[in-house]
């Protein structure tokens, strides 16, 4: 079983409104000591203290303008699965806190400020061309609003995996992938050009498979490896 050590959480900030993002380590919260999380503003957007098997969260809400008091247990917080954190009183989600490449799906998936993600991350020298990859995000994300992005099989709650040349959308349904690559002008080009990806029933496919025989051959190495 493999057990998640970090985290970050996305929440915007009460005091300005900027959604930013925040390392957040298990390793970083000694027993029974309050730690402050604090935006990019000054404002402090969250306490957090450990006790022995959970984590107490005081987070200051935007939606009521009050503070909550959350209890969050250790195994859930590390489980490798997103931590939705809700205003008290609405049981509006003011934040969420999980692996970076789930939150970073929730941010493209909502239009949040993925600029910013990636900037907060280095992620410049993480993707193949960060300023193609964000583009192609950003068509992904206006092509999933305007119902676009769906499964032969009737799934349209696609999951997009984020890799450093390419995007693997992927149905939990019926087990498809798709492929659109996010590398080169071309690859903006071809995304840039489609109303809509469908991905086929259980099958496997590229955006482009037509024009980039190589690349899919190239993916399917770099799948077998991932």
């Amino acid at each position: 079983m493999l057990i998640a050590t970090d985290a970050v959480l996305a929440m915007r900030c009460p005091e300005c409104g900027k959604m930013d993002v925040h390392y957040f380590s298990r390793f970083a919260f000694p027993k029974g000591k309050a730690v402050s999380i604090n935006c990019s503003c000054g404002a402090t957007k969250m306490e957090v203290i450990k006790n022995r098997s959970s984590y107490l969260l005081k987070l200051a809400c935007m939606v009521c303008e009050s503070g909550h008091l959350l209890e969050i247990p250790g195994k859930s917080l590390w489980s490798g699965e997103v931590t939705r954190l809700s205003c008290l009183e609405t049981d509006l989600v003011v934040g969420n806190i999980g692996p970076v490449s789930k939150i970073s799906e929730m941010m493209m998936n909502n239009g949040q400020e993925l600029e910013n993600f990636f900037d907060e991350f280095g992620y410049d020298s993480y993707f193949h061309n960060s300023k193609i990859m964000f583009e192609v995000l950003n068509r992904l994300h206006e092509i999933a609003c305007a119902g676009g992005l769906f499964c032969q099989c009737g799934n349209y709650k696609i999951e997009v995996d984020i890799f450093s040349d390419r995007l693997e959308l992927h149905c939990k349904n019926c087990d498809s992938i798709n492929i659109v690559y996010a590398e080169t002008e071309e690859d903006l080009s071809v995304i840039q050009q489609v109303e809509s990806i469908e991905l086929a029933r259980h099958g496997f496919k590229c955006l482009d498979s037509l024009a980039n025989v190589g690349k899919l051959k190239k993916t399917r190495r770099k799948r077998n490896e991932t």
